[in-house]
């Protein structure tokens, strides 16, 4: 990524979409070229000259303070996720920001975590919306993912390029959205990543929508919600979900579904989990030689 033209868009998307009544300018009378906020109003804001937030806007202001990052954080009215990635992308790159090369290992107690969540759905996100291990019910309401390349067990390329997601999905086009606000927020912590940066590549070929929203240069760091899926066997699901960052590795999120009060899912998924339990293994029945 372009660090200047990154910082470029990213403030003017979010000036575009503040109204002058919505940050309590009123209307000056002015003919007004662009949508949302001019620059000398967001300048006016932030309390800096226009003449400086017009060179922070093309990249050419070096590095703000953070008295100016705060300021302008507050003038567009930034969110903790754009907040954040605000900051990434005006962090000077250095050895610590480097992206980690080597494959994400979950270790063996994050695991074990995972897999006593049998009665609801869990998985494990890493870098990129990869998927790094998902229990049975996880599976089987979203895809099987075990059953896929390791390198194609990413959560973005389900929701965008298999077909399938869009029956599964309930509300697909706001999950999917979101997805690509979550991949986005990647891209400025890790500008470097040449996975992510391929990623990025085969879905703004392969999925129509991609481009619009990776544009909007939305922004968003999952952390608790509500979901709906369709299965084609026991039917809606709904489920409140949480993620959770794992202690001491801020790169692996454990994700749990957990049903909806008042709804059937919890039958469901009883169901679904008596349908995929491994099957124990029988004990032959000895033999008796004829003397």
């Amino acid at each position: 990524m372009d660090r200047s033209s990154e910082i470029a868009d990213f403030l003017r998307s979010r000036r575009a979409r503040i109204s002058p009544d919505q940050a309590g300018l009123g209307n000056d009378g002015r003919t007004r070229r662009v949508p949302g906020l001019r620059r000398d109003e967001v300048a006016r804001l932030a309390g800096m000259s226009t003449e400086y937030y017009t060179r922070l806007e093309q990249g050419r202001a070096g590095t703000p303070s953070p008295e100016v990052v705060e300021a302008l954080a507050r003038a567009l009215r930034l969110d903790a996720a754009e907040r954040e990635h605000f900051a990434d992308l005006l962090a000077r790159p250095t050895p610590t920001r480097r992206t980690p090369t080597g494959p994400q290992r979950v270790r063996p107690g994050l695991y074990l975590l995972l897999q006593t969540l049998e009665h609801v759905p869990a998985f494990i996100i890493g870098r990129r919306t990869d998927i790094l291990a998902a229990n049975r019910l996880a599976c089987e309401v979203l895809t099987d993912f075990d059953a896929l390349p390791a390198t194609q067990r990413n959560l973005a390329r389900f929701y965008l390029l298999d077909p399938d997601a869009r029956d599964r999905v309930g509300d697909w086009e706001q999950i999917a959205a979101e997805t690509v606000a979550m991949l986005r927020l990647e891209a400025g912590r890790h500008p470097h990543d040449r996975r992510l940066s391929d990623l990025v590549g085969e879905l703004t070929l392969r999925s129509p929508e991609f481009s619009t929203w990776w544009n909007d240069h939305r922004v968003l760091r999952r952390t608790h919600g509500t979901k709906h899926y369709h299965h084609p066997v026991v039917g809606d699901l709904h489920f409140a979900y949480e993620c959770l960052q794992a202690p001491g590795d801020t790169d692996q999120t454990l994700c749990v579904y957990n049903p909806q009060p008042e709804t059937t899912t919890t039958e469901a998924l009883q169901l679904l989990s008596s349908w995929t339990a491994p099957q124990a293994p029988t004990t032959p029945t000895p033999t008796t030689n004829p003397t």
